[in-house]
Formats: structure tokens, C-alpha cells, sequence
């Protein structure tokens, strides 16, 4: 089912508005999450589990109003398109803004019901939230940011994600900035930004390298060897690395805006975005072997791409 909706600010009757508020009410990440919970296989949680998985919750709504909010304002309002898809291994619930700022931003919240690559475990509870962001400047390369929490039936447990951007023109006064937030949550945890950077651009052993993504290495990755457990500790990393590094991204966008670009910035957005579709279709092993093209094409790819 896929639904179109445009914000107005126009009166509309009683029952107009009573009929958007509850959709809107049915597309969010809250409703989703409740109504996902009713039909996937949820062994019982421990306390803690339980407590981390709302606090997953609750973050995963931050970082949804945090960014559509932003990106409304940037594009002085938007049209929104959603998808419910659900799969016999994942339920997805994906919303995209479009306007002329942020030319394309996309958000997917995944639930994993069963294992169907030999890469992962069957999960008694999982959410896997991801927001790919591509502004209508050159200036500002495209955002990937993943949040992923998973507990799974062994009792083990994984905390884990991505942030980093696909440059294009971007200024290197800019993707220093990025840098710099990012290692100010490094620096809070005491922990070494490097093995997150060098697995941000060398990707992990399930990835085609000829085809991957070619990032900036500003952020980092939290994915392969450095897939964390669930704990109090690397609960903080993450979700404070995700909030900080999209908040700088977004704030870069809303700087460079009207800046003036040339033809040969425009030609380093269409390389990036064409790497971005490769990527996808050939590299990421999820969109090639797990995530249904309807869904990762509508929240991921570029709004378009030159060959």
C-alpha cells in the first residue's frame, strides 16, 4: 500500500482531520512497532531487554520527528509517501519526504521476524531503523545513518549502525566539521574513532568491494568487528553518535543551501549517486540478498541517476 499525502494549512472539515490524525497515528514508527509486536515471535524479554527495547523505541521516534521536522522546514514543506511491506522475513515501514532542499529523504524501521541469510540469527526481538538523505546541492554529499538493536534467541544480543556521507562536492571545511562532532562523542566513551573509520571505508567481508559505496570516512561504523552488545555503555555510543552526526549533517545542509556550485560539482553529485545505485543493486549484501527492491528503492536510491 503506498499512501501520498501533502501538508496544507488550509481549514478542512471536522471529519477530514479526524481521518488524517488517525492515519498519521497508523503510519507512525510507534504504531508500526506496537503492530508489528502482535505477530512477531517475541519470547519473553528479560527486564533489561525489555527496558532497552523501549528505550529503542523511544529513540528511534526522536530521531524520526528530529529529522522529518527538519527537513519540513528546510523545504518549506513537503510531500510525504509511505509504504507498509511486510515480507515473510521482515515487516518494513518507510515514509520519504521530497522538495527542494532535501531533494529525497528517506526512512525505513525494519523488523526482523526469521533469518533468511546465512549471515544472521533468528531474533526474538529486533528493530533496524535507517535514514538515506540526498539534498538537491552537490555541496552537500548524500547521508546514510543506521541504528540497528537485536536480541536474539540464544540470549545473546547485537548494538550496531552506520554514519557516514558519500561526499560529491563537499567542502573539506564541512566533512571536517563532521569529523569533529564525531569524535566528540568518541572522545566522551573513551573510545578509538580509527578501527570505526578504517571499517567505514573498507566495508565488511560480506560486501562486493568493486561496487561499494566510496564514503567519506568521517563518521564511522559500528557493523562487523565492531558490532557491540547491548549495554548501558554502548547503548549511549550509538545513540548519541546517531543524534550528533545526523544534527551536523542536517545543520551543513541548511548552511550551504543557496550556496552557488558549478558544472563540475554537479558532475561529482551525479558519480556519487551512480555509486549509490551500484551499491545497492551489487555491494550491500541486505539490499542484495535480504531488503525487497519495492522497499529499498523507494526510501534509499537517488531521485535520479545519469549514466
Amino acid at each position: 500500500m503506498i499512501q501520498r499525502k501533502s501538508r496544507s494549512h488550509k481549514k478542512l472539515p471536522m471529519l477530514l482531520i479526524i481521518v488524517t490524525w488517525l492515519f498519521a497515528i497508523v503510519q507512525s514508527p510507534y504504531f508500526a512497532s506496537a503492530q508489528a509486536q502482535t505477530t512477531e515471535k517475541t519470547p519473553s524479554l528479560t527486564s533489561d531487554q525489555a527496558a532497552y527495547a523501549k528505550r529503542t523505541l523511544d529513540f528511534i521516534a526522536k530521531m524520526d520527528s528530529l529529522f522529518f521536522d527538519r527537513v519540513e522546514a528546510l523545504n518549506g514543506g513537503h510531500e510525504l509517501e509511505t509504504l507498509i511491506l511486510d515480507s515473510e522475513s521482515n515487516n518494513y515501514d518507510i515514509k520519504v519526504a521530497r522538495g527542494p532542499v532535501v531533494e529525497k529523504g528517506g526512512r525505513v524501521l525494519t523488523i526482523t521476524t526469521r533469518p533468511t541469510a546465512r549471515f544472521q540469527k533468528q531474533t526474538s526481538w529486533s528493530r533496524f531503523f535507517n535514514l538515506d538523505v540526498h539534498p538537491k546541492t552537490p555541496l552537500v554529499g548524500m547521508l546514510h545513518a543506521a541504528f540497528v538493536v537485536q536480541f536474539y534467541t540464544d540470549g545473546t544480543s547485537t548494538l550496531g549502525g552506520w554514519l557516514d556521507v558519500l561526499p560529491a562536492a563537499m567542502s573539506q571545511e564541512d566533512l571536517d566539521y563532521l569529523r569533529q562532532e564525531m569524535d566528540k562523542v568518541f572522545s566522551k566513551f573513551g573510545v578509538d574513532g580509527t578501527p570505526h573509520r578504517e571499517m567505514v571505508c573498507k566495508g565488511g567481508t560480506q560486501e562486493n568491494k568493486r561496487w561499494r559505496r566510496r564514503p567519506a570516512c568521517v563518521g564511522g561504523s559500528f557493523y562487523g568487528a565492531n558490532l557491540m552488545t547491548v549495554t548501558e555503555e554502548n547503548f549511549l555510543l550509538m545513540t548519541e553518535a546517531y543524534e550528533q552526526f545526523l544534527d551536523a549533517y542536517l545543520t551543513i545542509v541548511e548552511r550551504r543551501r543557496d550556496d552557488p556550485y558549478t558544472e563540475e560539482d554537479l558532475s561529482a553529485q551525479d558519480a556519487m549517486r551512480l555509486n549509490w545505485l551500484e551499491d545497492r543493486f551489487y555491494a550491500d549484501p541486505y539490499t542484495t540478498n535480504v531488503t525487497p527492491y519495492k522497499a529499498w528503492s523507494l526510501y534509499s536510491l537517488p531521485p535520479s541517476v545519469k549514466f
